[in-house]
């Protein structure tokens, strides 16, 4: 397994328990967020979104599909910029940003991965 499938999968299976938490305790997790606990369905709704995700982390990254990988680096970049929004604009606090960070980090792992694997040098990673 190269090191771009290795990022997307490890990334994908922490996205399959982040998931799985929303899904089967959305409320412990809130609750380590700062927010209200809720019974209303949409938060396992999501929940069941970053299990597809995951999913798709995982099979995608086992199959060495580069292509996902580059755009994979896009989306988890946008999700911290959207996250700081969010706090900048007072709906969360801010330790909601912590789960923006894992996935930049997770981001810049795949991008140093695709930076030096041979067979992505032919297409540019940002465009």
């Amino acid at each position: 397994m190269s090191a771009v499938a290795r990022s997307l999968v490890v990334f994908g299976w922490y996205l399959a328990g982040f998931g799985a938490l929303l899904v089967f305790v959305p409320n412990l997790l809130l609750g380590v967020f700062g927010l209200p606990p809720t019974a209303e369905v949409w938060i396992r709704v999501v929940g069941v979104l970053v299990l597809i995700i995951a999913y798709f982390n995982v099979r995608l990254g086992r199959e060495e599909f580069l292509p996902y990988a580059r755009v994979t680096v896009h989306a988890r970049v946008a999700v911290l910029v959207f996250l700081i929004a969010f706090v900048l604009a007072g709906l969360v606090k801010p330790i909601l940003i912590l789960v923006g960070v894992i996935d930049f980090a997770g981001a810049l792992w795949t991008a140093a991965a695709l930076r030096k694997d041979p067979r992505a040098t032919t297409q540019p990673l940002l465009g």
